[in-house]
């Protein structure tokens, strides 16, 4: 069982460089588990002025130095070894209240997805410090001026304050993009639960891997903090809406456009679909979603369902189901293997969560559990702040507004009867925006009825069936590469999203000017940059390739018996290929053409360099278009240029894109399109 005879350790913050611990005795922080006193916080005398000066002059410069793959393969050692020392994370992890298993998407999947980002930006994101974003933008008839989007670091830093609920997973969640965008952070947890993230933020730092000022930490209050930002910072909000809402119009923030993310209170809903009937997979699926989804980590989740909407004539039904579930939920000390549900974080916590629960039960009435009193089978439940798990019930949840505007953040859900899927998406709706919502459901009309009617209210929405039940990550789990966040009282604002979460760190500039110029700007080649062909670019190693390269390939007839041969050896005979009327009867064709699909083939004859050379393989096309129709008699050439170079590191070889161009003997573009390949750092490729 837990330790109770320890000391409580004094927290510190990790700013410019050194950790200070600040000034007075602390506040203390219980174990909320036990009542006893933790850890001690404080952040009294931490200069916040000179934190924020540091992360932009000594962070920012040092992440700008390096590539995006190079930001990324930090954070992946640094999950790697953190994922080697979570055993020591859990056991603190313990005095939050969380049990091994509640605190496991905290930890394991704080660093999970840590490592989410870190693959994914090397896997999608180039290996460069400047992102391009879109097609170049033809601006003048002769090709002379044109733009292009553009992505760069924002050169401030990215504040992240966050909630008490998740101390590792809402730390490594922001920042992870934020440091693959090239942006310094300094986190600011809820002292509640500080002493976890200070821990894991200790052993980071101690791997020094991050470039200095990188990663700075503030263990208590934020003081003045927010006063110095400017419209180069981001801040990024995770609590209460009221907080957040302070937060969001503090007049620094509102002076200079600082840029702002919340996700707040969030009364996620589950609905029941009409077909679930009791004697469905999909009605057990449910009963055992909304159980766990309010029992996990005591309810205390973001994404936690505290709507629970049913068909009116399956009330009853549910209420027995769940009932009978949650009475099985033991509860206990955190680290008891037989407990099934630990503490709130704090006796503060439960407190509210009463509160809230009396005000919610004015228009509905308790059907299952005693927000006074809580059997548990080990601790003390007057110490500790256990709490039973509780089921409201709201006979008329239309004309009800409690249930719809107060959040009880805890074990706690209220069930509510509709007529019809209409009035299912409307209190759905009535949430006023979450983060997310599930539909059990098995029909596919009702699916798509019901999600397209939820879907702008909520930043998820997820399809619970028999089908994925053995798959399934469930209601209330976020994904890297999924948006968290949701509209309205959820925030309004967005996290994650794979490679979408590293742009809300960036700017985006579109950069006008001559292809010349743009082309040194993003590192692409644009058409009608400078082009070299002094050697077939297929002999060239990374380290003698430059954009620009470009071979302009013999011209090439396309006879009838070229298309015949191929649609016989392939087996594509369509008719426009094949049937000289059927063809002319085509609104886009004069005649028999040939195949698209021949057209690149015989490009890539045109261009291909055979002998063995530094061009390793080819793995694909991108935006491939067939934009002119080829006859019999026309004369196709290639001209192939290198249009961009990235290097992978820790690998003998790069991906290199190329713009072909196929063109008729009327200069006419027949085909456009990426080519990809695999090219050797050197040639021959050097032995590791």
């Amino acid at each position: 069982m837990l330790d109770t005879g320890r000391t409580a350790r004094r927290l510190e913050s990790f700013v410019q460089g050194a950790w200070r611990a600040g000034n007075g005795e602390g506040k203390p922080l219980a174990h909320a588990a036990t009542g006893e006193t933790h850890a001690l916080i404080s952040s009294d005398g931490i200069d916040f002025a000179a934190a924020l000066a540091w992360g932009r002059e000594v962070g920012g410069a040092g992440l700008r130095r390096l590539t995006i793959h190079e930001r990324a393969l930090m954070l992946k050692e640094i999950g790697l070894r953190l994922m080697d020392m979570k055993d020591e994370f859990h056991v603190e992890s313990l005095a939050t209240g969380a049990t091994p298993k509640d605190a496991w998407p905290d930890i394991d999947g704080g660093i999970g997805t840590m490592l989410t980002f870190a693959s994914k930006a090397r896997r999608e994101l180039p290996n460069a410090k400047v992102l391009t974003e879109g097609p170049v933008e033809g601006l003048s008839r002769d090709g002379s001026f044109v733009a292009q989007h553009i992505l760069t670091p924002l050169r401030g830093v990215a504040i992240h304050i966050n909630a008490f609920n998740f101390p590792v997973w809402g730390m490594l969640e922001k920042i992870a993009p934020a440091l693959i965008a090239g942006m310094p952070c300094i986190v600011k947890p809820a002292s509640q639960t500080a002493y976890v993230t200070e821990l894991v933020v200790r052993r980071m730092l101690q791997m020094n891997i991050l470039p200095e000022g990188a990663l700075q930490l503030i263990c208590g209050g934020v003081g003045d903090l927010l006063d110095h930002v400017t419209g180069q910072d981001v801040v990024t909000f995770t609590g209460s809406a009221s907080t957040g809402q302070k937060l969001r119009t503090h007049p620094a923030i509102v002076a200079n456009s600082t840029r702002f993310t919340m996700e707040a209170d969030s009364l996620n809903a589950a609905v029941l679909g009409p077909d679930a009937t009791p004697d469905t997979p999909e009605f057990d699926l449910f009963v055992k979603e909304v159980a766990r989804e309010m029992t996990s980590k005591a309810g205390q989740k973001c994404t936690a369902i505290r709507r629970v909407l049913v068909p009116r004539d399956h009330q009853d039904a549910l209420i027995a189901a769940l009932s009978e579930r949650l009475a099985k939920t033991a509860i206990g000390l955190p680290d008891d293997k037989n407990a099934r549900m630990g503490a709130l974080a704090s006796c503060g916590d439960r407190d509210d969560v009463r509160a809230k629960i009396a005000a919610i039960a004015a228009e509905a009435s308790i059907v299952f559990g005693d927000p006074g009193k809580v059997q548990v089978i080990s601790g003390d439940a007057d110490k500790g702040a256990f709490m039973s798990p509780v089921l409201l019930h709201c006979a008329d949840p239309m004309t009800a507004t409690a249930p719809h505007e107060i959040e009880a953040f805890g074990p706690v859900a209220t069930i509510m009867p509709y007529d019809s899927i209409d009035q299912a998406v409307e209190l759905a709706q009535k949430g006023r925006g979450s983060l997310v919502s599930s539909v059990f459901t098995n029909d596919p009309d009702i699916a798509a009825q019901m999600v397209l009617g939820m879907a702008c209210f909520h930043g998820r929405v997820m399809i619970g069936n028999r089908d994925s039940a053995k798959t399934s990550t469930g209601h209330g789990s976020p994904l890297a590469p999924l948006v968290h966040g949701g509209p309205g009282r959820a925030g309004g604002g967005e996290e994650m999203g794979g490679m979408r979460g590293v742009k809300h760190f960036m700017q985006r500039t579109a950069v006008q000017g001559t292809p010349r110029l743009l082309s040194a700007v993003t590192g692409q080649w644009t058409d009608g940059a400078p082009a070299r062909a002094d050697q077939h670019p297929f002999r060239k190693s990374l380290a003698e390739l430059r954009i620009g390269d470009q071979i302009v390939t013999e011209a090439r007839e396309i006879t009838e018996e070229d298309v015949e041969h191929f649609a016989h050896f392939t087996g594509d005979t369509f008719y426009a290929h094949m049937d000289s009327d059927a063809a002319k009867a085509n609104p886009f064709f004069e005649d028999r053409v040939a195949h698209g699909y021949l057209i690149a083939s015989f490009a890539a004859g045109l261009f291909v360099q055979p002998d063995p050379g530094p061009v390793l393989a080819n793995y694909g096309v991108d935006n491939m278009r067939f934009l002119t129709p080829v006859y019999f008699g026309d004369s196709l050439r290639v001209r192939l240029t290198c249009k961009d170079i990235n290097p992978r590191e820790n690998a003998v070889y790069g991906e290199v894109r190329w713009d072909c161009r196929v063109s008729n003997q009327k200069d006419e573009v027949v085909a456009q399109y990426d080519v990809l390949t695999m090219v050797a750092k050197t040639w021959p490729v050097a032995q590791a």
